[in-house]
């Protein structure tokens, strides 16, 4: 199980090495230490580390001893990597802050350094991870002569084992592109795939019987990205105060916005997860719910301690700044050397920021330490509500969800299951997108109301997909799972599309003037990208489209997604995506690569309606049923004819996927039309300005050339 589910820490510093009376290093090793500590102290008091009862087989006290520790110190690693990545990626300033390249370079070098240290430790750290798991989850003493053998026949088969395998193959990984490569782009990738590789260790798997399992995973998923960028965040910060020099104001004020939103998610992720495991009040006094409220504790300190950094620290810092001009220029010499600092030699106003920085950072660090050190202790604690649901049903066991009553005509509008990710999710695009419309209005800017309109209409649509009648049956009866497919890869995309969000986005968000990278500046490099450049062409978002069907539903991938609750959301999110880059390349209005006429989008999606049917009579006739043993597996009683189902959901893809194609060409056709009045007005207006110069100049080549004829015929 993983165990970064912790509260993180909030508030950025400011301040060169020499302002703190502690270096680099130290401040890495303080969170490990007292989170050793604090996870010694709390597995001894929740019982996670004693042996197991009855005279069961146990791997040792080595074992039991070793695992939460090895975890903390994998946390750590695995946040100081995302953090220093995500610093490099976006909050270190470039050269578009107008500074020469010895500034720009040595500071984004410096933070490729600790993520590249970071990462091997963190790979080292996962692997010895996964061979004391497999030892404590075997009951093997690591000195058995069957151990070796076992472990790698078991490695891949085991669940727990396999997602430790992978993040600590991401990590090294990333700790080797990190290790040769300095370039933003590569940071920006590198970020990614650490997020990924700790996310697989939150998502991947499914808890056979699982109470309330996709809550819980989804809770600890976000809390695991959220902690890992607000602790990684300021770890990087501590780490890299030097090497940043007077660009450390610039970072620590951007750093400062992301770690409010990971407070906000690490704050509701951190509830709905305690939620799963705590049955009542009165569990809150066991040694599990203790654990709980000490985190609770710390989480609250290092919010205060955000706050008064966010509202005091920074203002202070930027006064100092304001104060001495000069400090700039001791930011070039503070890049040449990362490891060495007097307090005699820094400029006034690096001494100002460096007590700034050092007034709360020791506290924090030693909180955030005591936070991973509890976090690792819950995670191999039992908690009061039993993660297992005694003898689960088939459909308990694969789906997370015991077997739905049979549908009714009112089951459209009655069936209803909250899935908090794709709830969250809708909500907040709704909620960020009306936030940028009112911005337009407050500053005289209009907005078309229909655009407004699409994009909620469609989030709701994709709510109602997720949350309501289909999301249920849909993931127990293909034909009911035909049916989200069908609304969100081609009824959901239309409505996204046409609201024109990249329009808005361009037009609301305000550029940056520091040299770091925010969402409009992410934006605009992925409009003017080659990858947008090729997955935009027409051909290539076609076949997509239509080749992700035949791939996903005639191999494993469709058993996984229906299996797993990782699969589930990847399904969903490929759905909508391949949807909305379709649609888009046919009729987007937003910014992209060249338009192609409307002749040849129109061209491109009668082609795609007719593999689109051909997918559809394909199911109609086929004799296999989809899906491996999942669905003999569930038996749903109320689906008598499993392959009857099948056929059924087939005509159900070629059904709805008409209308839908029929919306999108007659949007390609009304395009078409207002391009060419809008051609024909420009062409009006011009002959109007110039008495018609194109026409007459026309008319006179026509002469001309009348009488050249004319001369050669006599």
């Amino acid at each position: 199980m993983p165990t970064l589910q912790r509260d993180g820490l909030v508030g950025p510093r400011t301040g060169p090495a020499s302002a703190a009376p502690w270096g680099a290093a130290t401040a890495v090793a303080a969170v490990v230490v007292v989170g050793l500590v604090a996870s010694v102290v709390a597995a001894r008091y929740s019982g996670a580390v004693d042996a197991l009862p009855g005279g069961l087989t146990d791997a040792g006290p080595v074992v039991r001893w070793s695992l939460p520790l090895v975890r903390v110190v994998h946390d750590v690693a695995a946040s100081l990597t995302i953090g220093s990545l995500l610093l490099a990626a976006t909050m270190i300033p470039g050269r578009t802050r107008a500074e020469s390249a010895a500034l720009d370079e040595p500071r984004r070098a410096a933070a490729f350094r600790v993520a590249t240290a970071a990462a091997f430790v963190w790979a080292v750290a996962g692997g010895v991870g996964v061979v004391f798991t497999f030892a404590d989850a075997a009951g093997m003493p690591l000195a058995d002569p069957l151990f070796g053998s076992n472990l790698t026949g078991s490695v891949w088969s085991i669940e727990p084992l396999r997602v430790g395998l992978i993040s600590t193959v991401v990590a090294f990984v990333v700790a080797s592109v990190a290790a040769v490569s300095r370039a933003r782009s590569v940071a920006v990738g590198l970020t990614v795939l650490s997020a990924f590789g700790l996310l697989v260790l939150g998502l991947a798997g499914h808890a056979g019987g699982s109470a309330d399992h996709e809550t819980a995973v989804n809770a600890m998923a976000a809390h695991l990205l959220s902690a890992a960028v607000w602790v990684g965040g300021l770890l990087a910060l501590v780490v890299l105060r030097r090497p940043l020099g007077d660009a450390l104001g610039v970072v620590a004020r951007r750093y400062s916005t992301v770690a409010l939103w990971c407070f906000v998610a690490l704050g509701v992720s951190g509830v709905m997860s305690a939620t799963t495991r705590l049955g009542s009040w009165s569990d809150l006094a066991t040694p599990y719910g203790v654990l709980v409220l000490v985190k609770v504790l710390a989480f609250a300190a290092l919010g205060v301690a955000g706050v008064w950094h966010r509202r005091v620290t920074l203002d202070r810092i930027d006064a100092a700044d304001a104060a001495d001009p000069a400090a700039a220029t001791t930011g070039a010499a503070d890049t040449a050397d990362a490891t060495h600092a007097t307090d005699t030699t820094d400029a006034p106003a690096s001494s100002v920021r460096g007590r700034l920085f050092a007034r709360l950072a020791l506290v924090e660090t030693l909180v955030m330490g005591l936070a991973f050190g509890v976090a690792t202790a819950l995670a191999r604690s039992e908690p009061p509500v039993p993660e297992l649901v005694a003898d689960p049903s088939a459909a308990l066991s694969l789906t997370g969800y015991p077997v739905p009553s049979a549908p009714t005509a009112l089951s459209w509008l009655t069936a209803w299951r909250v899935e908090w990710l794709f709830l969250a999710t809708g909500l907040l695009a709704i909620g960020l997108y009306v936030s940028g419309v009112v911005r337009l209005r407050r500053r005289g800017d209009a907005w078309p109301v229909l655009r407004t309109l699409s994009w909620v209409v469609g989030w709701l649509l994709f709510v109602y997909a997720t949350n309501g009648a289909l999301g249920i049956y849909g993931r127990v009866a293909f034909s009911w799972h035909m049916t989200l497919h069908m609304l969100e890869a081609m009824v959901v995309p239309i409505f996204l599309v046409l609201a024109a969000p990249m329009t808005l986005a361009l037009r609301t968000v305000r550029p940056r003037r520091d040299g770091t990278i925010g969402p409009r500046e992410m934006l605009l490099a992925l409009i003017h990208s080659r990858f947008l450049a090729v997955v935009g062409n027409p051909v290539f978002a076609a076949v997509l489209f239509f080749m992700s069907l035949v791939v996903f539903y005639w191999t494993g991938l469709f058993q996984l997604a229906l299996e797993t609750h990782t699969g589930h959301l990847l399904m969903t999110a490929h759905f909508v995506l391949t949807g909305y880059l379709f649609v888009w390349v046919l009729v987007g209005v937003d910014p992209g690569p060249k338009r192609w006429s409307p002749a040849l989008r129109l061209v491109v999606l009668f082609a795609t309606i007719s593999f689109h049917a051909f997918f559809g009579v394909a199911m109609i006739s086929g004799t296999t049923l989809l899906g491996g043993d999942f669905f003999p597996t569930i038996d749903i009683p109320w689906v008598p004819d499993r392959l009857a189902d099948q056929r059924y959901g087939g005509g159900v893809a070629w059904a709805i996927g008409e209308l839908p194609s029929l919306v999108l060409a007659l949007t390609v056709a009304v395009q078409w039309f207002r391009s060419d009045s809008s051609e024909s007005v420009r062409q009006d207006r011009r002959a109007d300005r110039d008495g018609d110069a194109e026409l007459t100049a026309y008319n006179a080549r026509l002469a001309a050339l009348a009488r050249r004829d004319e001369g050669a015929s006599r």
